[in-house]
């Protein structure tokens, strides 16, 4: 196997994480909110596309590097320190950029399929992960994140 594709997985992984974590937050923030439902399902769609991922990983013998994976939560977890215009409590600002940036790493995980489908000729090499499926499913968590995208945006900046 090529060591660069081993340090893409390894590097994509993390991010994939991070975006979990994130997703797992924002539901979390949202509870009782108009935002909960689409936020709950994006969570659990985004954490069954890293355990995906592990799998087609497995699949090329390519072992998860823990210290990737470890920084990447603690990155998402230092991230929310960020200003977020309130000293203590969560904000429209924090609101919208939960899922600005939710969309931003699904659009990614679009290239992320195509390029292994793709670029790294793994449709088929293997045969087992359906990519376009996968591709379709991130249509599908872009398609719930937008509107409240939109709405938090609105209410965010007015």
């Amino acid at each position: 196997m090529n060591q660069f594709l081993g340090i893409y997985l390894n590097d994509q992984l993390a991010l994939g994480v991070t975006w979990r974590e994130l997703a797992k937050r924002a539901a979390r923030n949202n509870r009782g909110s108009e935002f909960e439902a689409p936020l709950a399902e994006v969570a659990a769609a985004i954490a069954a596309d890293v355990e995906t991922f592990r799998g087609i990983m497995a699949s090329l013998g390519v072992r998860p590097n823990p210290v990737k994976v470890g920084l990447a939560v603690a990155g998402e977890r230092l991230g929310r320190f960020k200003p977020n215009g309130r000293l203590t409590s969560y904000s429209p600002l924090s609101r919208f950029m939960e899922l600005e940036v939710l969309a931003m790493g699904i659009d990614g995980k679009k290239v992320l399929w195509s390029t292994l489908r793709d670029g790294a000729a793994l449709g088929s090499r293997l045969p087992s992960v359906d990519f376009d499926r996968l591709l379709d499913r991130a249509a599908e968590q872009r398609s719930l994140v937008e509107p409240p995208r939109l709405h938090a945006a609105r209410e965010a900046f007015g």
